[in-house]
């Protein structure tokens, strides 16, 4: 362990790969922000904790069975002369799920259900709704840390470097997700921005079950361009506002 260290090689792998699950992690974040919003603003940041913390055990669980991520590339069936392993079967039903929710959820602001009501859903069952809260988290945390465990193990073979940078990339998250989520909860646009962002993973998530090879790379920069765009108009929106 004491030579791995002194290999220049091994902090190259983890300075890359703790980079790389950082970038793949954004969607994780943009889905626990737009999940714990639904929740009494003083369960928020406990929901987005909590959130990161499972997604840090099931990456760290998933990399210490790696006979089992193995087992998962293994083909089950065939749909359409496409072997269907186990690992896209994960990735199709996590698909359509976060296709659903949100779905569901860029409904719900478009129809503005909540200001209709005139309370949010939440209120009056804050119990019943940071426990769903809570478990919608995990079963995406499972569909992400797959994703992100399975692009470690083909960049890296030291374990203890695929585990540091894990640990590393959640740390990371863990300072920016408070931040993150009260900018994105601010601003109605950033927010609609979001949910469609998720809907685009979702989409990618089924293509690739199917064998679909999309680039992330291209769903992240359209995202960070819309990003851009965004702010440049709340920029110009603040910017009005304060003149008169």
């Amino acid at each position: 362990m004491m030579h791995t260290l002194t290999d220049p090689q091994t902090w190259i792998s983890l300075v890359t790969l703790t980079l790389l699950e950082i970038v793949l992690g954004i969607d994780n974040i943009v889905f626990i922000t737009i999940l714990s919003g639904k929740l009494p603003e003083a369960q928020q940041p406990k929901a987005r904790q909590m959130g990161l913390a499972a997604a840090l055990i099931t990456r760290l669980m998933l990399l210490a069975s790696l006979s089992f991520i193995v087992k998962l590339t293994k083909p089950w069936f065939t749909i359409l002369n496409h072997d269907i392993t186990g690992r896209d079967m994960v990735l199709i039903l996590g698909g359509l799920f976060l296709i659903y929710k949100s779905t569901v959820e860029i409904h719900e602001k478009v129809n503005h259900e909540e200001e209709m009501d005139g309370t949010p859903k939440d209120k009056g069952k804050a119990g019943i709704g940071f426990a769903n809260v809570i478990i919608q988290i995990m079963f995406l945390d499972i569909i992400f840390s797959l994703d992100s465990v399975v692009t470690a193990v083909g960049m890296v073979d030291n374990l203890y470097v695929m585990m540091a940078a894990v640990v590393v990339a959640v740390l990371i998250m863990l300072v920016a997700v408070n931040s993150i989520s009260r900018f994105v909860n601010t601003y109605p646009t950033i927010k609609m921005l979001a949910l469609s962002f998720l809907l685009l993973v979702g989409m990618t998530l089924i293509g690739e079950g199917f064998g679909a090879h999309i680039p992330k790379g291209y769903i992240y920069f359209a995202m960070f361009f819309s990003m851009c765009v965004e702010l440049l108009n709340i920029r110009s929106s603040n910017a009005k506002k304060s003149a008169h």
